[in-house]
């Protein structure tokens, strides 16, 4: 068989994989899946860095929508039997009271419907006077309408105290996936989670949605769901490392493999939350009319969706270029499987027999034999590829003469 021949026989597609399911929905559901998230992870970096970039200029030119708990200020509390929106802010104009940046909402609770009115920090001689025209306004006793004066520096402390539970929560994270994994790991996922605390902040800063204690509450909890999806992308990747260790395949591999294996469980857990606060949103907070949980599912919401982008496109691709520093994994830089070959690694567990080289590589792959003849050998120091690829190599030079018997 001439090299041409070799080339022809190599640059063939390879066939479908045995008992892989024929629609995309069953391959998904199988975990039968050939996607290629090696060879997405430069648009995942981008498209994050593009919304990071985004969040420093918004944070720089608009910053946070912060609400009264973290400014200070004064609220009211007016029941709405006679009493609507508009009749607030009428209050509030012909007091001398600006509505500007004022938060007026409808709530309602288990007693009575009420309206709440939210301003910037006054003395507390007006909070005083103006419940007793709202009182009037909305036609009730000045005992029915509630009063509260917050301090900013209520709004601090709490701001104080999540930072100091974020510090402790991402060193414990750091020991206990150093421990259980390796420091490599705990790395990609204390920046996977940074990644999506940043990103949460930037899209309530871009879009001004405003930030209470319970949005304060929502980020932290967020946290937890987003390191329990990379934990459980790290926990396969680490079960196929041991797994593929002595079939020497690239680092980029096994990530590609344990990502496609994990992908149905990643996306099955992330909706199983999303509908839940989902709910809560509908229900509680736009039909019931219940604030506080809008301001906390919606938080939850943005958490939920950035954490699974993140544990895909982010803590994995990240945990592979820190991986060329590990010395069993270094030397394997040949080009990651795609396609038919990718997928049969996925369902077998094993190197696809498959797989091919570039056309290039199998050109220049020779060296000089001992009797002057061509071998094919690989350039990166690994076995040959494929069963049909080791035969040409042995016979690609030529036969050596037999020595003759003595008698």
């Amino acid at each position: 068989m001439t090299s041409s021949d070799v080339l022809a026989t190599e640059s063939k597609p390879p066939g479908h994989v045995a008992g892989v399911r024929k629609t995309r929905w069953g391959r998904l559901v199988d975990s039968q899946t050939a996607i290629d998230f090696i060879g997405a992870r430069k648009w995942g970096f981008l498209l994050s860095a593009v919304v990071i970039i985004a969040t420093l200029i918004s944070l720089g030119t608009q910053g946070l929508n912060l609400g009264i708990d973290f400014e200070g200020g004064i609220s009211w509390d007016v029941p709405a039997q006679n009493f609507t929106v508009n009749d607030a802010e009428q209050v509030l104009t012909d007091n001398g009271l600006s509505t500007q940046g004022a938060r007026i909402q409808e709530r309602q609770s288990q007693a009575t419907d009420f309206i709440k009115v939210q301003i910037a920090d006054q003395p507390e001689s007006v909070g005083t006077e103006m419940k007793a025209k709202f009182a009037e306004a909305a036609g009730v006793s000045p005992d029915e309408v509630n009063v509260n004066l917050v301090s900013s520096s209520w709004g601090s402390e709490i701001t104080s105290k999540a930072l100091r539970a974020l510090v402790i929560f991402l060193a414990l994270v750091a020991v206990f996936i150093s421990i259980r994994f390796e420091w490599r790991m705990a790395i990609a996922a204390i920046l996977a989670m940074l990644h999506d605390v940043i990103v949460s902040v930037g899209i309530y800063s871009i879009f001004q949605f405003l930030v209470t204690p319970p949005t304060v509450i929502a980020f932290l909890t967020i946290l937890g769901y987003s390191l329990y999806d990379t934990i459980v992308v790290f926990d396969r990747i680490r079960e196929n490392e041991t797994r593929f260790l002595a079939q020497k395949p690239s680092y980029e591999d096994v990530i590609n493999v344990s990502m496609n294996q994990v992908l149905m469980r990643s996306i099955m857990t992330t909706f199983s939350s999303v509908i839940p606060v989902l709910s809560m949103l509908v229900v509680g907070a736009w039909i019931m009319g219940q604030t506080t949980l809008e301001e906390f599912g919606l938080a939850l919401l943005i958490g939920l969706i950035t954490g699974a982008y993140s544990s895909l496109f982010i803590a994995a691709p990240l945990l592979g270029y820190m991986k060329k520093t590990d010395a069993n994994w270094r030397t394997r830089t040949g080009p990651h499987a795609t396609g038919e070959a990718l997928r049969e690694m996925v369902v077998t567990g094993h190197i696809a027999a498959r797989r091919v080289r570039p056309r290039a590589m199998v050109a220049t792959a020779t060296s000089t034999g001992a009797d002057g003849g061509t071998v094919a050998v690989d350039p990166v120091g690994a076995e040959p590829v494929d069963a049909h690829e080791q035969a040409t190599a042995v016979l690609s030079h030529p036969p050596r003469p037999r020595k003759k018997t003595r008698r």
